[in-house]
């Protein structure tokens, strides 16, 4: 069941208001609640009421939506290569209540596959094992996909609890916004472009020279979002399964105490959401250089025979920064082509191996970045599609000598207003050089590293400044002359 059919049967919308929304959606794109919400025929309290807080514990094998042969064979998989034979240890290693693996453990037994060896701890906890039958299915299973773990959830299951997450749903207010850049140097005009950009939930555009604190910008918009979300271990779509959670790229809440490997305590009663869903922070993903189509596609994994979830989608419900975009391995109009549709629709297409493609919410702030020309990068046509294009440029000289200021004190350096006047007037001003926010780091990290070596104490000298500079000079002539001019460019 959908979000917006979960609010017709609550009583909230009629069938008649939520063909209404269907209709807006398709031209304004987003999801349905975006135009419910927008038309003022829901409220955020209604639609909080209908999402609620974590996705509920299925307590039987029918309320997984997995089916049960599916099932079998993932408890069969899991007994076949671990030492977890309990009810307890079973139901932590695959993530499903104590009721549903005992009704399967009981299939199991029915058709000759597991039987009781014992108990172990005390004559409650019974110990089971493989049958003959049992090991030989459990070997064809593993032949069809290795893939053992947590159960997956349903692709049906997902799309709501996307929705019911949506990075769109979070207020960010200007208190929020400056707390998550607080250690930034930026301008108050900055913060005022930021805000609007970070409610929507749309795609943003941050381009201007280099060195200016873009990819700094993108990398802490996650941490401006409040909400908990719940990313799933895996979803299942026809009978192949997808990896989605990854511990690289998400971040659990601190609330969820217990550790992995706890698999007794997960699933009692007192459990407050579906394990196979983790409780996480937004995630923030970067993705630079080295991105290529095929990474925004299923890695199907020949041998395991299972997929890993693309970047996209590994970034649902949070921040995806395309970095330095235009110098990727990717053409940009091939990324921008093949992206038109989930940045407007909020909905992707992923194919499997078995030729079968399927719709997956597209849910995530995507933030180009980059110090290339807007129009280089991309036509009109596509620029009227990013609806928050954001220059960032050279700081003032009073932001330049704050950003002085804070680094001398996290580097140990005195700072002096006295030599960064020097600075600004005899190198930038003199020079005809724009001042950059990366400059002080640059300038600090080597003037530090002289010091040491010529055994003073660490400070900022005349002479220590302009061996710093020297160094700097050639880093500033080769970035300037990829750096974009001041330019307008469509608003809409």
């Amino acid at each position: 069941m959908s979000l917006s059919q979960a609010l017709v049967e609550k009583g909230f919308i009629t069938s008649e208001q939520l063909e209404a929304a269907e209709k807006r959606q398709k031209l304004a794109g987003g999801f349905v609640f975006e135009s419910l919400l927008t038309m003022g025929l829901i409220s955020r309290e209604q639609l909080n009421e209908v999402s609620g807080t974590g996705p509920p514990i299925p307590r039987t094998l029918e309320a997984t939506g997995l089916g049960e042969q599916f099932l079998l064979d993932l408890v069969l998989k899991s007994m076949y290569i671990s030492v977890h034979h309990t009810v307890s240890e079973i139901s932590g290693e695959v993530k499903l209540s104590k009721p549903v693996i005992e009704h399967l453990l009981t299939l199991l037994r029915d058709r000759g596959q597991v039987e009781i060896s014992g108990t172990a701890q005390s004559q409650f906890l019974l110990r089971h094992q493989l049958t003959d039958r049992g090991r030989a299915r459990a070997m064809e299973a593993l032949n069809q996909s290795a893939y053992v773990g947590p159960a997956p959830v349903t692709l049906e299951d997902y799309y709501f609890r996307v929705e019911a997450q949506s990075i769109a749903n979070e207020r960010i207010d200007l208190g929020t916004l400056k707390k998550a850049l607080a250690d930034l140097v930026l301008p108050s005009r900055l913060l005022r472009q930021l805000g609007p950009a970070v409610n929507s939930g749309k795609a943003v555009l941050l381009y201007g020279p280099s060195g200016n604190g873009k990819t700094s910008v993108a990398e802490r918009l996650g941490g401006v979002f409040r909400h908990t979300i719940y990313i799933p271990h895996a979803l299942k779509v026809d009978q192949q399964v997808i990896k989605v959670y990854d511990q690289a790229v998400h971040r659990r809440v601190h609330s969820e105490s217990q550790p992995e490997e706890e698999h007794e305590q997960i699933l009692d009663r007192s459990a407050d959401h579906d394990p196979r869903w983790v409780a996480c922070h937004r995630p923030v993903l970067l993705a630079g250089g080295e991105l290529t189509l095929s990474m925004l596609d299923l890695d199907f994994d020949p041998l395991a025979k299972f997929y890993e979830a693309p970047l996209q989608v590994k970034s649902t419900g949070g921040v995806l920064v395309i970095d330095d975009f235009g110098r990727q391995l990717v053409k940009p109009e091939d990324l921008l082509n093949r992206w038109i549709v989930p940045l407007e629709r909020k909905v992707d297409y992923l194919t499997l191996h078995t030729g079968k493609k399927f719709a997956i919410p597209f849910d995530a702030i995507v933030v180009f970045s980059t110090n290339l020309s807007p129009a280089q990068l991309m036509d009109s046509a596509f620029l009227r599609r990013i609806n928050y294009k954001i220059r960032l440029g050279a700081p003032t000289v009073e932001e330049f000598g704050e950003i002085f200021r804070r680094l001398g004190e996290l580097f140990g350096i005195k700072y002096s207003e006295k030599i960064v006047s020097f600075l600004v007037s005899d190198f930038y001003e003199k020079h005809g050089i724009r001042l950059a926010a990366v400059h002080p780091k640059l300038i600090i990290e080597h003037s530090k590293a002289a010091a040491k070596f010529y055994g003073w104490e660490p400070r900022l000298t005349h002479e220590l400044i302009e061996e710093a500079v020297e160094n700097l000079a050639e880093r500033i002539q080769s970035s300037s002359a990829s750096d974009p001019p001041v330019q307008k460019i469509p608003i809409g």
